[in-house]
């Protein structure tokens, strides 16, 4: 009889249990295979991600898109993708620290890796669950696709501007210009609409970079060279230049209100 009670005890607390964690991982294991032969792109009608099998016509291969505009989006976003295997745990003990000392959450240290996966196969939900369930497929997925891969699904899917998604569609909005061809401030300029894109994307809208968005772009500029991406000589030049959608303010800020009662 007491053999039977402690196999029933072992069969409630162990055996259920681990069998339903393995259901569960089985399950995460089974959706980030999707994005080994599937692509995620944003459907309007949804608001939200979906993942088709057949590669968009707006779909760029990351070795299309200038080694600069790549290194500012990483440096920018996650500085170690290259060396993390998915979860940056010195970035994720650093913000436990800081959000302790703050007694509030300061600020988020999702890698590249766990983005795609939360906005490919999970949503924007902010709770404990979909967090731990990110960091797990985030590393399942770096044992699936290799880091340029999983870069290309990241460069194609993030919201850079009201209704663009992916750089190809920021590099034609904003600069007219195929990705390949980007130089080192439009792609600083890109990296520092994502946090926010549509708010901070009014440089854009009023033609002339903010006060924020220069010191933002000028931090990335500064981090690209300490990558060694650039030279100082670069970023000196980088930070001096002026973006394309700047050039209009050489009629004025009056220039632009007239014009505008004529669109």
């Amino acid at each position: 009889m007491l053999k039977k009670k402690l196999a029933a005890i072992l069969l409630i607390f162990g055996v259920i249990p681990l069998s339903v964690l393995l259901i569960i991982l089985l399950g995460m294991w089974q959706d980030v295979q999707k994005l080994t032969d599937h692509y995620p792109v944003f459907d309007e009608k949804k608001s939200d991600y979906v993942l088709v099998n057949k590669k968009p016509r707006s779909w760029i291969a990351v070795n299309k898109i200038s080694k600069v505009a790549r290194w500012a989006i990483i440096v920018s976003e996650d500085w170690a993708f290259y060396d993390h295997e998915g979860i940056d745990t010195r970035q994720l003990f650093k913000v436990i620290e800081e959000s302790y000392e703050a007694g509030e959450f300061v600020r988020g240290a999702s890698t590249i890796t766990q983005q795609v996966i939360k906005n490919s196969l999970l949503g924007p939900q902010k709770t404990l669950t979909r967090k731990v369930k990110e960091m797990i497929m985030a590393v399942m997925l770096e044992k699936s696709l290799s880091k340029d891969q999983i870069l290309e699904h990241y460069l194609n899917l993030i919201e850079l501007g009201k209704g663009l998604y992916g750089v190809r569609a920021g590099a034609r909005f904003y600069f007219q210009k195929h990705p390949a061809k980007l130089n080192a401030k439009e792609g600083a300029f890109l990296a520092m609409l994502l946090p926010s894109p549509i708010r901070y994307s009014q440089s854009y809208r009023k033609q002339k970079l903010t006060p924020f968005a220069q010191e933002q772009i000028n931090d990335i500029l500064v981090k690209l060279r300490q990558a060694g991406i650039i030279n100082e000589a670069q970023r000196e030049a980088a930070s001096r230049e002026v973006l394309s959608f700047e050039s209009i303010n050489y009629f004025g800020e009056d220039f632009l209100d007239v014009t505008k009662e004529f669109e």
